[in-house]
C-alpha cells in the first residue's frame, strides 16, 4: 500500500473543546469512565471520518490522548514509577499527570520548541518495560475501532529513541545512569505490538522521532540505527514510517536510510536542509519519503507552487513521495470556519487543520497531474500574501532610531540592589506569587457578560475591582510581602494583550492544546505591532491603592508574546520581537509613571523558542535578550524588574537568563526537583531568584515541611537576600480552597526558614 497523502497527526481536542469537558467532569465525580471513553470514541470517530471524507490517502490513528501521547506511551509499556503502582486504570494514569495525595506528579516540559507540554517519562536502572495488557494496547485497540468504521489507519507511537532521550533518570538512579541504556529492553516491547498489529492485518504504522531534530551523538546515532535494524528484521511487522520533525536531521538520516524502514517522514518547512541532506546521500530510492511541505505549526496558507516544487525536486531521490504535514495538526486550530469575526483580509491568508489537511490533499493530485490542478489556490494565496496593510511606518521609525541597541542601560545590579532595597524593604525569602489566582465562574461569565453585551462597562469594572479587593484582602491576610491584583480581567496571558495591540487579530474558536485539558487561543501577528494606550495600569494602580504592601505590574514578554501567537512569516522573528518589545517599553514607563515599583515581564519561552540545534542558538539568543532589554532597559534603578520562566530546561539558558538583567527571576522547580539549583551554582548566578516551591498543575497542597526542604536545598546555592519565595506558576487554573491553603503552607515555610537564619 503506497502511502499519497498523509497528515502526521490532527487535533484531539474537539471543535468545541469536548475532550476538556470531559475529562475535568470526570474528575469532579460528574460523568464515569465509561462515559468518558464514549466521549473519547466520538471524537475519534469524528477525526477518521472527517479525513477520510476529506480524501485524505492514508489516515494516522492512537493520536488520540486523554491527556499526553507522552504519558500513553509511559503506561504502553508500563514504565509507571513505583510511586504510582498501587494505582490502577485512570486513577494512576491521571495521578501521573496530575498527582494524588502525598504522590507528586510526572514533570512537565515543553516537547522540543512548541508550547505543548508532555509528561517527562521517569527511568530508573530497575524500569522492566513490558507490553502492558497486550491484548487491548492502546494503539492496537484504537486501530480495531478504526477498522470498524470501514476506516483503514496507521497507527502512530513515539518512536523508541526519542521516548528515551526525552526521559528523565529518577532521581534515585545511580549517577551514570541514562535512559537510553534501557533501548534494547524497550525496543523488545515495540517489537512485540509491532508483530501483534501485524496479526491484526495493520499495514503501515508511524514510529515519531521528533528528538532527532536536536544535535545527536556518535552513540545516540548508533542506538537508532540498532533500534531500527532491529524491528526491521522483524519476520511479521507492518511497513514503517520514520517521522521526523520540527527541523533538519542532520547525521540522523543516513542512519535511517541505511535500514530498511519503508519510509522517512522529513520536515521541509523547519528544516529546508533537509533537502540537501536527502541528496547527499544520495537519495532514497528504494524508500518513501513523506514530505511535510504543509506548515503544522503555524496558521498561513501554504506557498503552493513552492511546496509543490519542493515535492517534484524530491522525485529523482525517492522511489516514492507523498505529501504530508510537516508536523501533527495539533498544533493548529481545528477549523477556520468556524471563524465569522475575523477581517476579511487576515483571514484570506489562514489555513488551519482542516484547511491544511485540504492543502495537502490538493498538493498530491498536483504531485500526480500536474500544476495546473493548483493555479487558481496558488494565485488565491499569493494575492492574500501580497495585500497592503501590514505596515506601520512610524513604528519602524523608532525602532530605527533605537539602531541595533537596547535603548537606555540601567545602572549596574549592586547599584540597583541597593536602591531597591532601602525603597522596598523586603526581608530575605521575600514571599510572593506569579501573578494570576484562580478564576472563578463568576469572573469568566462576567467577562463573557460584558463581549455580548449582557452587561455594561460599569457593571463589569465592578465585578472586577471586587475580585482585586478579594485577592488583595487574601494575601495580605496570609502574609505574602509583594501582591498582585490576580489578574481576572484576562482572559489568558498572551491573548489579553494581543487584544490591546495593532498588528493583532484574535480568534473565537481557535482552541489549541497546550497539556491536558488547558487549551490556549493563540492569537494572530499579522501586521506590525504597535500599543494604541496604556494596557494594565488602570487594573494595577487600583489594586496599589488597596494596599500598602508593593502589587506587582504584570506584563507578558516579547519572546512569548511571538512563542504563543501564531507570527507572520514574511520578515525575521527578530524584527516583529522588536516591535513587541517597543510596546511593551511604554507599558513599563506608564507604570512606573503612575506608582509600580515592581513590574514583571513574564518570558516562559525563553526556552521554549531555542533552536533544537546549537549551532542556530547563539543567533537567537541574541535577539530574544534584545528584546527583552528594550522592553525592561527604560526604568529606573529603583523600579525592580522581575521575570517569570516555566516547563523548561533552564540549564541549557542559564547564561541568557543572567543577560536578561532581570532584578528577580522567579523559574520552575517543584517537579524538577530544584534541579535548577546545581545549575545556578555552577553559573554563579548573581540576581535574584525565585525556584517554585510547589507545583501548581497539580491539585495536592504540599506540606509546609515539603517547601521547607526546597527553599533550605535552593540556600545551598543561593544567599537568604536573593531568595525569592513563590509557587512555580500562575495560579489561575486552581480552586481557592487549595490555593489558599498552599500559599498559607508556602509562607509557614518562609517564616521558618527565615527564623533559622535569624536565630543562627
Amino acid at each position: 500500500m503506497t502511502i499519497e497523502t498523509t497528515v502526521l497527526g490532527y487535533p484531539r481536542i474537539g471543535p468545541d473543546r469536548e475532550l476538556k469537558r470531559a475529562v475535568e467532569a470526570y474528575w469532579a465525580g460528574g460523568v464515569t469512565a465509561a462515559e468518558l471513553e464514549r466521549t473519547g470514541a466520538d471524537l475519534r470517530r469524528s477525526v477518521w471520518t472527517g479525513l477520510r471524507d476529506a480524501g485524505l490517502g492514508q489516515i494516522p490513528s492512537n493520536t488520540f490522548s486523554l491527556y499526553d501521547q507522552m504519558l500513553d506511551t509511559t503506561v504502553l509499556v508500563d514504565a509507571a514509577p513505583p510511586r504510582f503502582r498501587h494505582l490502577d486504570g485512570l486513577d494512576a494514569y491521571f495521578a501521573m499527570a496530575r498527582g494524588a495525595e502525598g504522590v507528586p506528579a510526572l514533570e512537565m516540559t515543553k516537547w522540543v520548541d512548541t508550547n505543548y507540554h508532555y509528561l517527562v517519562p521517569e527511568l530508573s536502572p530497575d524500569t522492566r518495560f513490558r507490553l502492558a495488557d497486550a491484548a487491548r494496547a492502546k494503539p492496537l485497540a484504537e486501530y480495531l475501532e478504526a477498522r470498524e468504521l470501514g476506516i483503514e489507519t496507521r497507527p502512530v507511537l513515539i518512536g523508541p529513541v526519542s521516548y528515551l532521550l526525552l526521559a528523565k533518570a529518577a532521581p534515585a538512579a545511580p549517577e551514570g545512569f541514562r535512559p537510553l541504556d534501557l533501548l534494547d529492553g524497550l525496543v523488545e516491547v515495540y517489537a512485540e505490538l509491532l508483530e501483534r498489529l501485524a496479526g491484526a492485518g495493520c499495514a503501515w504504522v508511524q514510529l515519531d522521532e521528533p528528538a532527532l531534530a536536536a544535535d545527536r551523538t556518535e552513540e545516540e546515532l548508533a542506538a537508532l540505527r540498532r533500534a531500527y535494524d532491529r524491528l526491521c528484521a522483524l519476520s511479521s511487522r507492518p511497513d514503517l514510517l520514520a517521522a521526523t520533525y520540527f527541523g533538519e536531521i542532520g547525521a540522523a538520516l543516513r542512519e535511517l536510510a541505511a535500514t530498511s524502514v519503508e519510509a522517512i517522514g522529513l520536515d521541509f518547512v523547519a528544516g529546508p536542509g533537509n533537502l540537501a541532506g536527502l541528496a547527499a546521500i544520495g537519495g532514497l530510492p528504494r524508500r518513501t519519503v513523506v514530505a511535510g511541505v504543509v506548515d503544522g505549526r503555524n496558521v498561513w496558507r501554504a506557498d503552493l507552487s513552492a511546496a509543490l516544487s519542493t515535492c517534484a525536486s524530491l522525485l529523482g531521490l525517492a522511489q516514492d513521495v507523498a505529501v504530508g504535514t510537516s508536523c501533527s495538526l495539533m498544533h493548529v486550530p481545528l477549523d477556520l470556519d468556524a471563524e465569522t469575526g475575523l477581517e476579511p483580509d487576515v483571514r484570506a491568508r489562514l489555513a488551519f487543520a482542516r484547511q491544511k489537511v485540504d492543502e495537502v490533499v490538493l498538493l498530491g493530485r498536483a504531485l500526480r497531474e500536474g500544476h495546473d490542478v493548483i493555479a487558481e489556490e496558488a494565485a488565491a494565496a499569493r494575492a492574500a500574501r501580497e495585500a497592503p496593510g501590514r505596515t506601520d511606518h512610524r513604528v519602524r521609525a523608532r525602532l530605527d532610531m533605537l539602531g541595533d541597541g537596547q535603548g537606555d542601560v540601567r545602572p549596574d545590579r549592586a547599584a540597583r540592589y541597593a536602591a531597591q532595597s532601602r525603597v522596598l524593604g523586603l526581608p530575605p525569602l521575600a514571599t510572593t506569587t506569579i501573578g494570576s489566582f484562580p478564576q472563578t465562574g463568576d469572573v469568566r461569565r462576567a467577562r463573557a457578560d460584558v463581549r455580548a453585551g449582557r452587561i455594561g462597562a460599569d457593571a463589569y469594572e465592578q465585578i472586577m475591582r471586587d475580585e482585586i479587593d478579594r485577592v488583595i484582602d487574601l494575601q495580605e491576610g496570609l502574609g505574602l510581602d509583594v501582591l498582585v491584583h490576580g489578574e481576572p480581567e484576562r482572559n489568558d496571558m498572551v491573548q489579553y494583550f494581543a487584544e490591546q495591540l495593532d498588528g493583532y487579530a484574535a480568534t473565537e474558536h481557535g482552541w489549541v492544546q497546550s497539556y491536558g485539558t488547558r487549551c490556549v487561543r493563540p492569537p494572530i501577528l499579522h501586521g506590525d505591532v504597535s500599543r494604541p494606550e496604556p494596557m494594565t495600569v488602570r487594573w494595577t494602580t487600583y489594586a496599589q491603592s488597596r494596599t500598602r504592601r508593593p502589587v506587582k505590574g504584570m506584563l507578558t514578554g516579547p519572546v512569548t508574546m511571538l512563542a504563543w501567537s501564531f507570527v507572520r512569516d514574511d520578515q525575521p522573528l527578530a524584527d516583529t520581537a522588536r516591535q513587541v518589545a517597543l510596546a511593551l517599553r511604554e507599558e513599563v514607563r506608564d507604570l512606573e509613571a503612575a506608582g509600580i515599583g515592581i513590574i514583571q515581564v513574564d518570558e516562559p519561552a525563553l526556552r521554549e523558542l531555542l533552536p533544537p540545534r546549537r549551532a542556530d542558538r547563539p543567533a537567537y539568543l541574541r535577539w530574544a535578550v534584545g528584546a527583552f532589554r528594550l522592553a525592561t532597559s527604560g526604568a529606573a534603578a529603583t523600579t525592580q524588574i522581575h521575570t517569570h520562566m516555566c516547563y523548561s530546561e533552564f540549564g541549557e539558558v542559564i547564561g541568557a537568563i543572567g543577560d536578561l538583567d532581570a532584578d528577580v527571576t522567579s523559574v520552575e522547580a517543584a517537579r524538577s526537583h530544584m534541579e535548577l539549583v546545581g545549575d545556578l551554582r555552577a553559573a554563579g548566578y548573581a540576581a535574584g531568584i525565585g525556584p517554585g516551591v510547589y507545583d501548581i498543575h497539580s491539585p495536592r497542597v504540599p506540606s509546609v515541611e515539603e517547601m521547607e526542604v526546597s527553599l533550605r536545598r535552593a540556600l545551598q546555592a543561593v544567599a537568604p537576600g536573593r531568595l525569592w519565595v513563590n509557587p512555580d506558576c500562575g495560579l489561575k487554573t486552581r480552586a481557592y480552597p487549595e490555593t489558599e491553603a498552599s500559599l498559607r503552607n508556602m509562607v509557614a515555610a518562609a517564616r521558618r526558614v527565615r527564623e533559622s537564619l535569624v536565630g543562627g
